[in-house]
């Protein structure tokens, strides 16, 4: 099993920056890519970016594209979220979960899902 724990949520003002952290413990050399995904109050969980963990392929929802970027360090076992340009919509309860290599967006293909990080911005 992997466990893994996200970190970094807060809250921030319309257009400022805040960097999530995944990080995986227990059996990570089964990793075969990091997702994460948001659900903001009343609404299903969304996809946000994902990473492959070998080869660091990324692939991103298109609402979150150019604003934010995700990464992996290997040697930490940990992804990172660097969010840029924050919106008030982009507030939400923010997830890591442990993903395939095709790098999907279906919440169905995701496992081990951490508790959630909340990141609220205010306008």
């Amino acid at each position: 099993q992997v466990q893994l724990v996200e970190s970094g949520g807060g809250l921030v003002q319309s257009g400022d920056s805040l960097k999530l952290s995944c990080a995986a413990s227990g059996r990570t050399f089964t990793i075969d890519s990091l997702g994460w995904f948001r659900q903001a109050p009343g609404e299903g969980r969304q996809f946000v970016a994902a990473i492959t963990w070998r080869g660091g392929a990324t692939h991103y929802a298109n609402a979150v594209k150019g604003r934010f970027t995700v990464s992996r360090d290997k040697a930490q076992n940990t992804a990172y979220l660097q969010m840029d340009n924050l919106k008030p919509e982009d507030t939400a309860i923010y997830y890591c979960a442990v993903g395939l290599a095709n790098l999907s967006v279906h919440v169905e293909r995701y496992r081990n899902w951490g508790q959630g990080t909340q990141v609220t911005v205010s306008s």
